[in-house]
Parts: C-alpha cells; structure tokens; sequence
C-alpha cells in the first residue's frame, strides 16, 4: 500500500524590469529578473514565492508574495503559465518546521516592475535579491528541473 503525497499550493513569482544595456553599437533595453536568497545552505537563490491562500487566484497569490518577501507593488501581470514544478521538501526542512504537507506545487506568474522600483527584503524570510539577466540565472539557481520550468515561463512571456 502506498501513501499518497500532499503538496501545498503555491506560487512562484517571475519578476522582470527593463533596464537599458549600452555598448559600442548602441543602446537596447533587456529584460532584467528578480531572484531572492533565502537563508540556507543549500538551493538558497529561487524566485520570490509562497503559498496560495484559500480563495485566492495564482495571479492574486503572487501580487501579494511578491509584496511580503520584497516591498514590490507590482502593476502588471504579464502572463500566468500552465507550467508546474513539484518538489518534495528536504528532510532537514521536514524535521525542523513539521509542515503538514510534504512538498509545493508550483504554479508561475510573470510580473513586470518599474525600473526604478525597490526591492526592501526583511532579512529574516529573505535575506538579499539580486537582479540579473536571463543568461545569469544559472550562476544562481542550480536545481535543474527548476531551472528547465523558469525559462519555459520566460520564453513564453518573450513570445
């Protein structure tokens, strides 16, 4: 007999501003992302995220995370992706915090933030953010089944 998994609903919010890149031949504007560091070890650097609330929409879920863990307002929602990623949670974790559940079902937000928008982290949930371009999130991220899911989002709000 097998035991069936319960995974938490949750959302991971995927954060781009546009910033203006300069060289010899000219000036363009690329798409920056938004990834926070959580205070661990391992896997730290992710994109901001959190549980989805009763009654709330994946949309609605990100717009109110993304407040919580950066001080971001964000005015628009780009796009919302039919893309998951399950994970279970980490025996360490388990045995720590005793969740109820035993890993997430991410879905995937796309946000877009102003230029000049800051990010304020609490130092406690999330303890430092970095903006970087979408050929540097492997330097951060290093779960590779995540990393496959982030740039399917990415290319799709690129499309």
């Amino acid at each position: 007999m097998s035991i069936m998994k319960r995974y938490r609903k949750a959302v991971s919010a995927l954060v781009l501003r546009a910033t203006e890149v300069c060289s010899k031949e000219g000036c363009k504007t690329i798409d920056q992302i938004l990834l926070v560091h959580k205070p661990r070890r391992f896997d730290a650097w992710q994109l901001p995220q959190g549980g989805i609330e009763a009654g709330e929409t994946c949309q609605q879920a990100a717009v109110r995370e993304l407040q919580e863990e950066t001080g971001l307002v964000v005015p628009e929602v780009l796009h919302t992706s039919c893309e998951q990623y399950c994970y279970d949670f980490p025996p360490e974790f388990i045995e720590r915090h005793k969740p109820v559940n035993d890993g997430q079902i991410l879905c995937f937000v796309a946000l877009r933030a102003s230029p000049e928008a800051k990010v304020v982290v609490d130092q406690n949930e999330i303890d430092a953010y970095v903006w970087v371009f979408p050929e540097q999130i492997r330097t951060y991220i290093t779960r590779e089944k995540y990393l496959e899911v982030i740039e399917k989002v990415l290319r799709e709000v690129q499309v």
